[in-house]
């Protein structure tokens, strides 16, 4: 048996009394070392998912026990969310995560805030020598906000926002500040803003409205590349706002209320709309490595202590657990 954190559809409970995960064909076992929270975690106590039951959490690395790799046995790994049916067209084109049947840990299969996990043995990555699990567990989301310049070319000459002052916001900063362009990030909260102000230009949410109306701005006022990361529905109406015309609008964001959007000004305006999730571990395992991107230090819980956990206000909260 094994401890865990477990969501019976309606709330989370740590645990145990549960199995230990069995390793099937194609697939490797890890003893998971680490475990980060995200704020999809969160949400998936809200509703994020319905129907979803079982051990949550999939920012993890792990020491692998068993493998489909014998070369992968005792190496630690990060690992990729989403495992596809192999035979769709959206595996057969290299779309794994688009698949129609797609499990993602911690999200439709368990997860890692357990002592073991499984994961398909494709979608594990070592850790480069010199890194240690505390540093490499950024690697998940930090390839989320790779996935920006994998979908769309960053004219380095022009400027950009990224709304919101959070984790996946600090991130998205960092990386696009890397090829120089001229950057601002817009949130709520000072004290969360000044954290960015080592590699971007800072505003605040009201700064854009006069009251509770949309400021007037002219086109040297608004970004050709707009990111929005805030986590709540108000982000992608300002982003709409803040756009400049013909320019792009990257949207992170996922939410659990729906929203409505004014689609007659996206096509007057010819505002291109990229939706953007998961992206390339390599890359981002790299740029850890090299210390071209920095993080504050995680909050460390044991699983028993997860509502302390998933209550803090720390940039990142998680666990240890091997």
């Amino acid at each position: 048996m094994m401890k865990a954190i477990y969501f019976d559809g309606s709330k989370a409970a740590y645990r145990e009394d549960l199995p230990m995960p069995k390793c099937e064909p194609g697939h490797s076992l890890m003893k998971i070392l680490v475990a980060n929270i995200c704020n999809t975690d969160r949400e998936i106590m809200k509703g994020y998912t319905p129907g979803f039951s079982g051990v949550m959490g999939h920012e993890f690395v792990g020491e692998v026990v068993e493998s489909s790799d014998e070369t992968l046995i005792g190496k630690l790994v990060v690992g990729e969310l989403n495992e596809g049916c192999n035979d769709c067209i959206y595996c057969r084109t290299g779309r794994e995560k688009h698949c129609l049947s797609a499990k993602a840990i911690g999200i439709s299969k368990d997860g890692c805030f357990a002592e073991y996990m499984t994961q398909a043995t494709h979608l594990l990555h070592p850790i480069p020598e010199g890194l240690t699990p505390e540093q490499a567990v950024f690697a998940e989301p930090l390839a989320a906000a790779l996935q920006i310049s994998k979908q769309v070319h960053i004219d380095a000459s022009l400027n950009a926002a990224v709304i919101g002052d959070g984790r996946l916001a600090y991130m998205i900063a960092q990386v696009l500040a890397l090829n120089g362009i001229s950057m601002t990030v817009i949130g709520k909260h000072p004290e969360k803003l000044s954290m960015f102000s080592g590699f971007a230009k800072t505003k605040l949410y009201q700064d854009y409205f006069e009251g509770d109306a949309p400021r007037a701005l002219t086109g040297d006022e608004c970004f050709e590349y707009v990111v929005e990361a805030s986590g709540n529905p108000t982000g992608i109406h300002l982003a709409l706002h803040l756009v400049r015309r013909a320019g792009t609008i990257i949207l992170k964001s996922t939410y659990t209320e729906q929203t409505t959007l004014d689609l007659s000004q996206i096509a007057v305006n010819e505002i291109t709309v990229v939706g953007s999730r998961c992206g390339p571990f390599e890359p981002a395992l790299k740029l850890l490595k090299e210390g071209k991107v920095t993080f504050p230090d995680v909050e460390w819980y044991e699983l028993k202590d997860f509502e302390k956990a998933f209550a803090s206000s720390a940039f990142k909260a998680g666990f240890r657990i091997g």
